[in-house]
């Protein structure tokens, strides 16, 4: 077995540093893992001293830093195998989404990713997986055959569609075990319509009410947002595009508004989706909430619009709303609402929250950012429908009682009749 760090070790700041800055855990033991196996004596290591285990890849999105306890760094099982015939692709815990697109663009084919390339493939997916191409495609973790983790009771094994706790594991973001690998689906799309429509301050209300309309009557074959950024001339409203349909005249309505700062909208390799949202490669601090909502009226637009941090609006439904085989919460979402600030500003997830209530079913795991102090059961069941959580709660006491996954969004292990008596 690799070799355990320790606070004092040559090694261990490296292996806890993550893409997340605000925060980090700072675990008493890291396993640096170089194999499955490594994962499995690491999380023996924890169950034997009744132990808490995180676990870290890319650390993009850290939930709830470990003090104390072991952490299982997955970043060098960076495996990557293309099945060009079955469409399908074994990942290690450690890929990144850039590594995987590069492979499969080899072969014509592509992954349901998310917009960002340095995030690893596995934590995504485990979240759900909101994609480019999600409308048409839904989730990514819909999309999985088969995942080799390690469980509470230090067995590595491979789970089946047909086994219990699949689709538990594919939407809930880590509470069941540690992810070594996923074989996933690829799709046959070598190039999108897409890009970024970029409009100056005084053109951002009418460019939200515009793309407002434009979602309600899209096929599912369109994916897209809007970002609202501050900028140091001005906020800027940035909407994002990502289409299987290759016609100018898609993007028309939105054009109308006006000027464009920047229109990158065109035809381009599936290699080159990274471009159309841009999202930031180095390492920073961050905190970010969000909200999922069943129609977005213009009185929420309004209640979004003069928030001074970046405001994230994406088009969910399509694909995403149909019944899967991840035990993803709120399918009936048709927006989220993400809030993304510095780590210190607090307030601005209030307003939001308060602002959003009227329209607001509850919230994707996956896009929560925050430290500790932001997490608690009330937040992890706001992500899942009521009867979804208790079926959660229920397979997390029959198969993690201990709640040795408990370095995340956590699902408390449901209490049993004897227990509540």
């Amino acid at each position: 077995m690799t070799e355990m760090l320790t606070r004092n070790d040559d090694g261990y700041e490296d292996e806890v540093r993550g893409f997340q800055t605000a925060y980090r855990h700072r675990p008493a033991v890291v396993v640096p893992a170089r194999d499955a196996e490594d994962v499995r004596l690491g999380v023996v290591h924890a169950v034997e001293r009744d132990l808490p285990v995180a676990v870290q890849a890319t650390g993009h999105g850290l939930s709830v830093p470990a003090e104390g306890g072991v952490l299982v760094s997955t970043r060098r099982l960076t495996d990557v195998r293309v099945d060009p015939v079955n469409r399908t692709a074994r990942v290690g815990a450690g890929v990144r989404a850039g590594a995987l697109v590069a492979a499969a663009a080899a072969h014509g084919l592509a992954p349901l990713n998310g917009s960002s390339p340095s995030v690893g493939v596995v934590g995504y997916t485990l979240g759900g997986g909101v994609g480019l191409l999600g409308r048409r495609f839904g989730f990514a973790s819909d999309h999985v055959r088969c995942v080799e983790i390690v469980t509470a009771d230090g067995v590595l094994c491979t789970l089946a569609p047909d086994d219990e706790l699949f689709g538990a594991v594919l939407g809930s973001g880590g509470n069941f075990g540690v992810v070594t690998a996923l074989e996933v689906d690829l799709v046959e799309v070598p190039a999108v319509f897409g890009g970024q429509l970029v409009f100056a301050e005084p053109l951002i209300g009418p460019v939200l009410e515009a793309w407002r309309e434009w979602t309600e009557s899209l096929p599912e074959e369109v994916t897209s947002s809007v970002t609202l950024v501050p900028a140091p001339a001005g906020r800027i409203a940035s909407v994002r595009v990502a289409s299987l349909v290759h016609d100018e005249r898609l993007v028309a309505p939105l054009r109308a508004v006006g000027e464009r700062l920047r229109d990158t909208v065109r035809t381009m390799p599936y290699l080159e989706t990274p471009s159309i949202h841009s999202d930031p490669d180095e390492p920073h601090a961050y905190r970010a909430t969000n909200h999922l909502l069943g129609e977005l009226t213009p009185e929420a637009l309004d209640a979004v619009a003069g928030l001074g941090a970046v405001v994230d609006i994406r088009h969910l439904g399509g694909a995403m709303s149909r019944p899967g085989q991840a035990m993803v919460g709120h399918r009936a979402a048709r927006y989220a609402v993400r809030v993304i600030s510095g780590p210190d500003d607090r307030e601005v997830h209030s307003s939001v929250a308060r602002a959003l209530a009227p329209w607001s079913m509850g919230h994707n795991l996956a896009f929560v950012y925050g430290g500790a102090d932001t997490a608690g059961e009330a937040q992890t069941r706001a992500g899942y429908e009521p009867d979804l959580y208790e079926r959660l709660a229920t397979l997390k006491a029959r198969h993690d009682p201990r709640n040795v996954f408990r370095c995340n969004r956590n699902i408390t292990p449901a209490r049993t009749a004897a227990e509540v008596g």
